[in-house]
């Protein structure tokens, strides 16, 4: 018997539960057959932008981001590259929206080669205490690079929050490195 993969509540509110709700509404929790960029086969594919890039899912993303971080030391907020660029937009909007404003930021995956020449572009301080999101967390790889870069800036990771943990090995990487992990939804195999 084959057992199909779920997506299941990392937390549990009703915010979250429409996400998973709108996840198939739109198309972004898919079956079938899929390559993944480490060149491994999957049964499914999560489409991260599909609900990061949908008015709803936009604001509901955001929402969640926000409600998480309250009461919590976080200054600012970061998008990993390029999943996080949406989910760190939003919730920088919804933040200012009630009120709680938090700057927001996006790290880039290599240092850009004109301009500024930064890899770290937006509302980033040295000395920060932040918190980085990213749409899907398969192996950790890019979120951990992202982190290297926010430290090596000076910065400090409190706490990364993904959008669906694919439980692949990137959770345990990253708690196993100290990091703080919150995940929205959850695939369960």
């Amino acid at each position: 018997m084959v057992i199909k993969p779920t997506l299941t509540l990392g937390i549990n509110t009703d915010n979250v539960a429409r996400l998973r709700e709108l996840a198939s509404e739109v198309g972004a929790f898919l079956q079938g057959e899929f390559t993944l960029v480490s060149g491994r086969e999957s049964s499914y594919y999560f489409d991260g932008k599909r609900l990061t890039l949908s008015p709803e899912g936009s604001y509901r993303i955001g929402k969640a981001i926000v409600d998480e971080l309250a009461g919590t030391d976080v200054d600012a907020i970061g998008g990993v590259a390029v999943g996080g660029y949406p989910m760190v937009t939003a919730a920088g909007l919804v933040s200012y929206l009630e009120g709680k404003s938090k700057p927001i930021f996006i790290v880039r995956e290599v240092t850009k080669e004109h301009g500024t020449k930064r890899r770290i572009e937006g509302h980033f301080k040295k000395g920060s205490r932040v918190a980085l999101v990213e749409d899907v967390l398969t192996t950790g790889g890019s979120v951990l690079r992202a982190v290297g870069a926010v430290e090596e800036a000076g910065g400090r990771v409190v706490r990364v929050m993904v959008l669906v943990d694919r439980d692949e090995g990137g959770s345990d990487r990253l708690r196993g490195a100290g990091y703080e992990l919150t995940s929205l939804l959850r695939v369960v195999h």
